[in-house]
């Protein structure tokens, strides 16, 4: 459970620093376009320069170094190579992976990039993820506890109490405090983490809504290869608990995995707490 800003709209990167983006009147020009191609500019968005960016503020912050995922996740086309998959993943001295995933297509641009820390910090785990398409902008900034935020109430102070008013500022939020973040030394809780964590990417490697897109481009193993080595790389190296293990309400009689979503990734105003990250309904 974590805060989350989403927004939906055509007009909707003005969320972006102005500077990754194009005047609005020539996103208002190219739409029209769009209306009759069904085709994206390739220069209407770049989230290239959203990767840039990100990682040029990280670097001032901590140094960072290339991940050996990138020897294999790095680039790719889609199974009728209309369609480019472009990867990017670091490591720093309390950053497990730093990773980035653009998808590129005649119809639609995905960006999913995020940041994991080490075991060693139990700093929430940064996400930021966009989609554009020829009448859609998706922008959703994501910071997602590794820890119950309702029931660990010191861990929701220690994170979340300021971070509610701060909006799209998370990115930076986040390095400031994965920058004071101190190392943990009791093993118990860096063991705590880590099952923390791996419970998020078994969560995310068996639900995440990208799935069916990335099965469509690339085919069934593909895709799993790079939920699971890629994006959400770690379920299958930092723990050997299961996704019934974590969620069995989501375990049919039949011993099937119930494959219906539930709150999780909702936007914010749809979701069950107040503005101060409290529980409020079932």
């Amino acid at each position: 459970m974590g805060f989350r800003i989403s927004s939906s709209s055509s007009s909707s990167c003005f969320c972006l620093q102005r500077a990754l983006l194009p005047p609005l009147t020539a996103i208002a020009t190219s739409t029209r376009a769009l209306r009759r191609s069904n085709c994206i500019p390739s220069c209407s968005v770049s989230y290239q320069k959203f990767v840039e960016f990100a990682l040029d503020e990280t670097k001032r912050h901590t140094h960072l170094i290339p991940s050996p995922l990138q020897e294999k996740f790095s680039f790719m086309n889609s199974k009728d190579v209309k369609g480019s998959f472009s990867m990017l993943s670091f490591e720093a001295a309390k950053i497990r992976l730093l990773r980035s995933l653009i998808i590129q297509t005649e119809t639609m641009q995905v960006l999913d990039f995020t940041v994991f820390p080490k075991a060693e910090y139990d700093v929430p785990i940064f996400c930021a993820n966009f989609f554009t398409s020829a009448k859609t902008n998706i922008i959703v900034l994501d910071l997602n506890p590794v820890h119950d935020i309702i029931n660990q109430y010191e861990y929701k102070e220690k994170y979340f109490k300021s971070l509610i008013p701060l909006g799209l500022k998370y990115a930076e939020v986040w390095l400031e405090l994965i920058c004071k973040a101190v190392k943990e030394t009791d093993e118990s809780q860096i063991f705590h983490n880590l099952e923390a964590q791996h419970r998020y990417l078994t969560w995310r490697a068996e639900k995440d809504p990208g799935r069916g897109v990335l099965k469509k481009l690339i085919g069934d193993t593909l895709a799993k290869d790079m939920l699971r080595s890629f994006l959400f790389n770690g379920v299958d190296e930092l723990g050997s608990k299961t996704f019934n293990d974590y969620f069995p309400q989501y375990c049919c009689q039949e011993g099937n995995l119930n494959k219906k979503g539930n709150i999780i990734g909702k936007s914010f105003e749809n979701r069950p707490w107040n503005a101060r990250g409290e529980f409020i309904g079932e």
